[in-house]
């Protein structure tokens, strides 16, 4: 007995060894690549409260235009020269859960047990430091989800790192009509608490149960010399996997922008065909953090109503086709794609309110 309290002394440490190398990384990235910008980007709000830069899908090309190459080529780069730091941050912090976070304790904070809408809250809450945006938060879902979180837990992390954005958030009441604010937060807090946890029922048979440590991986603690090995085959795979499925349906985006989110200044006569194809459209497309602002601000200027803006502050940032596409194996395709069109459901809800309170 007193041999096995020796080898078991030292190895209790570990998890919170790994655990706090864990926090310094996912901390060390998060302020390159989103807590000072975002801060710098506060500072000058607070001297000229006007939101600089144009809509990134005016890259691609006008609304109803054909497919074109180049426009995707153009966005592509565009959109990468945008978020590349999120994305690397993405996949390293996504790599480290792999490597530093035991199963047990990530059981113990996100598992299944403690009921859906439980899950969800503790999903959404640890979403708001990363700010990310849908695609750069897919990576951390996916090593989420293999480490055992429950599907309640990671679709609110998912949805929750863009559209209850602390920072993009504060944004919107510098630069938008504070009803612009009301609707994304009472809109969005609704579909990451509430919402995810509705979808998650639709998870099949199974997939919540943890799945036990197979003969080869860590125990119960992690062992903190095999963590480099973890870490570096854990970003090679989801380099390999990922990105190129990124890259691709980023290009085809944007090679059809012009069908695939047709509104413009024509909108304002569509009534609410208008706020339909926001819900929709705003589901499909991808944009970087606080993208969504430009997009919507030069929509309203042109005479498109509060119902299509409304819905396109919940749609643009929430989802997008990309990560869709990256997350559907992670979550089951009918999970991911109910969660889809239960985005497209709340953005035609905050069309609605928005509508309503302006």
């Amino acid at each position: 007995m007193a041999g096995q309290d020796a080898v078991r002394v030292p190895g209790r440490w570990n998890p919170w060894a790994a655990l706090a190398l864990f926090g310094a990384i996912a901390a060390a990235g998060l302020l390159w690549a989103k807590w000072l910008p975002y801060t710098e980007k506060v500072g000058g709000l607070l001297d000229t409260p006007e939101w600089s830069g144009g809509s990134i899908l005016d890259k691609a090309g006008d609304a109803g235009a054909g497919p074109s190459l180049s426009g995707g080529w153009e966005f592509t780069g565009s959109y990468f020269a945008s978020v590349w730091k999120a994305m690397v941050v993405g996949l390293i912090v996504a790599a480290a859960v792999e490597a530093l976070v035991t199963r047990r304790w990530l059981l113990r904070l996100l598992g299944r047990g403690r009921g859906p809408y439980r899950d969800s809250l503790v999903g959404g809450l640890l979403s708001l430091p990363g700010m990310m945006c849908t695609c750069c938060t897919a990576p951390v879902v996916t090593a989420l989800r293999r480490r055992g979180a429950s599907t309640p837990a990671a679709l609110a992390y998912w949805v929750g790192n863009p559209t209850l954005n602390p920072a993009v958030l504060v944004f919107l009441a510098f630069v938008a009509p504070w009803q612009w604010t009301f609707t994304r937060l009472a809109v969005g807090a609704l579909l990451v608490f509430v919402v995810t946890a509705l979808v998650s029922r639709l998870a099949p048979r199974g997939a919540d149960v943890p799945v036990p440590d197979a003969a080869g991986e860590e125990p119960g603690d992690v062992a903190l010399r095999d963590a480099p090995r973890r870490f570096g085959r854990a970003l090679l795979r989801m380099s390999v996997t990922l990105v190129p499925e990124y890259l691709v349906v980023v290009f085809a985006l944007g090679a059809f922008r012009g069908w695939l989110f047709p509104l413009d200044g024509s909108a304002a006569e569509w009534g609410v065909l208008a706020v339909v194809l926001a819900a929709v459209a705003g589901t499909l497309a991808v944009i970087p953090t606080a993208g969504e602002i430009p997009i919507v601000q030069g929509l309203t200027l042109l005479g498109v109503g509060a119902g299509a803006a409304g819905a396109l502050l919940i749609a643009l940032p929430a989802l997008s086709l990309v990560s869709i596409v990256m997350v559907g194996r992670a979550l089951s395709w009918r999970v991911t794609l109910a969660m889809a069109a239960s985005v497209a459901g709340c953005a035609l809800l905050a069309g609605a309110l928005l509508w309503a309170i302006s």
